[in-house]
């Protein structure tokens, strides 16, 4: 199936150009209207394809407004000079643009003293296009890695990966395009991601690593690292089965190192392997960047390393895409630059601040009932009371999108099929005045939700608004 369908009837439809549009020429411009599905027959005015572009733009939901991403919708107007400077420098062409790719290298070594490598300087690591592309990385290491251990019995065997079924689809990509077997710890009552002891009694010989999820998409909760690595070492006193631990930090590495340093979830673990980031999520960069880091050169098998040459010197690359721009990285090196550790945990900390005064506004209502508070990530569920039969989560998001505001519903993955909830995602940017105008609109919607005489979503799998 195609990702986007195109129309039934190509051409049927042109786009309607206004006189005020065509500088040199107004009714020529408009008998030329371009077709909407096919490439024009002629060129235009570069104002006139700029304007139109952007009237269609318009009906785009307000970033700002969008509490369903994780992504930056905001950055200083000084990167966004930085990212145009840089837009049409190739990230891979490292000869040609050694000043982009030494700033790739800083990034990854701040990283790496972020996380607590044993060495930094040893700790090996690179950019990608988010965290999505980062974590084939790392899952594309941890099979090598296991391949390589058991070459006597591989590829006759089939490796598998154990995570909790609360992880981004990211990993059942790549369990699905690498032939991996997804082995998912599912929730269980109130506890919404991996338990460590059921993780443990899933692995076996073909396991290839363990996946811990600093900040759960789904409700904004970190998962217990330190206690799954626990459950692995008992696992390999009993078994001698040694098994890796990733760390898939898209949002939590870049918020717990600067807001609950005591919590003990990276590289000072022995048993994690490699972490990734999302540096366009509570990285503070518009997308897309991510970031993936190994704690060692023997986390990250050579062999997965190609060099190229053709680009005017020897180059290594580790990744799915190849040419992107080095915009992002640069943007990346300005936030780390500008704001520091304390800056940084400034922001952070003013974005859980925001997101538990929020969570507790929104309990106050009595209407709903918190599943989290916003006191990991600056992110909160919560779900309708169970006294509340006159609408449901569906229903708030709806009327809530007519203000403008986009918050997902959206039902719990097995065993929690029955849970549906909404979720608040608290970034840079959203303010706590912002938050407080959500607050109001939520209340004011609330008597004549309170007067249905049911829910009104029928088919809730189409109604559903999760995002990443």
């Amino acid at each position: 199936m195609p990702l986007h369908d195109g129309p039934h009837r190509p051409g049927e439809r042109r786009l309607s150009v206004n006189p005020f549009y065509g500088p040199a020429n107004p009714l020529g411009d408009m008998a030329e209207a371009p077709p909407t599905h096919r490439l024009p027959g002629q060129p235009m005015a570069p104002s006139t394809a700029h304007q139109l572009v952007r009237d269609e733009l318009m009906l785009d939901g307000n970033a700002r407004l969008n509490l369903a991403t994780f992504v930056t919708t905001w950055m200083e107007p000084e990167a966004g000079v930085l990212m145009a400077e840089c837009r049409d420098k190739n990230m891979i062409d490292k000869d040609e643009y050694p000043r982009t790719a030494e700033l790739e290298r800083r990034c990854v070594a701040m990283l790496a003293d972020l996380w607590n490598a044993p060495d930094p300087a040893s700790a090996v690591g690179c950019s990608t296009t988010g965290s999505s592309e980062a974590c084939m990385l790392a899952g594309m290491a941890l099979k090598r890695r296991w391949a390589k251990r058991n070459t006597d019995r591989y590829p006759g065997a089939r490796p598998n990966l154990v995570m909790g079924v609360n992880v981004q689809v990211c990993w059942e990509k790549f369990c699905n395009f690498w032939e991996v077997e997804a082995r998912l710890v599912p929730m269980e009552g109130e506890r919404f991601h991996l338990d460590p002891r059921a993780a443990a009694e899933l692995c076996d010989e073909n396991t290839i690593g363990v996946v811990g999820i600093l900040g759960s998409t789904f409700d904004g909760s970190y998962e217990p690292v330190a206690e799954l690595c626990a459950a692995l070492d008992a696992l390999r006193e009993r078994t001698g089965l040694d098994i890796p631990v990733h760390v898939d930090g898209a949002s939590g590495a870049m918020v717990a190192p600067f807001l609950d340093e005591d919590l003990v979830w990276d590289f000072r673990l022995p048993r994690v392997a490699s972490i990734n980031t999302s540096g366009h999520k509570y990285g503070l960069v518009y997308p897309g960047v991510g970031w993936a880091l190994w704690r060692d050169a023997e986390a990250l098998p050579e062999e997965l390393v190609f060099r190229v040459n053709y680009l005017g010197g020897d180059m290594p690359t580790f990744a799915l895409n190849f040419s992107r721009p080095g915009a992002q990285v640069v943007a990346q090196y300005y936030t780390f630059l500008r704001l520091g550790r304390e800056g940084y945990r400034a922001v952070q900390q003013a974005a859980r601040d925001v997101a538990v005064e929020l969570a507790g506004r929104v309990e106050a209502l009595g209407d709903f009932r918190l599943l989290t508070r916003g006191e990991q990530l600056p992110v909160f569920a919560f779900t309708t009371a169970p006294d509340v039969t006159a609408y449901d989560v569906f229903d708030v998001s709806r009327r809530l999108r007519e203000s403008g505001w986009l918050v997902p519903a959206y039902t719990f993955p097995p065993n929690r099929e029955d849970l549906s909830v909404l979720r608040v995602v608290c970034r840079n940017g959203f303010s706590a005045d912002l938050a407080e105008l959500l607050a109001q609109d939520l209340e004011r919607l609330l008597p004549e939700l309170r007067r249905q005489p049911r829910p009104f979503t029928q088919d809730k799998g189409a109604a559903t608004g999760f995002h990443h």
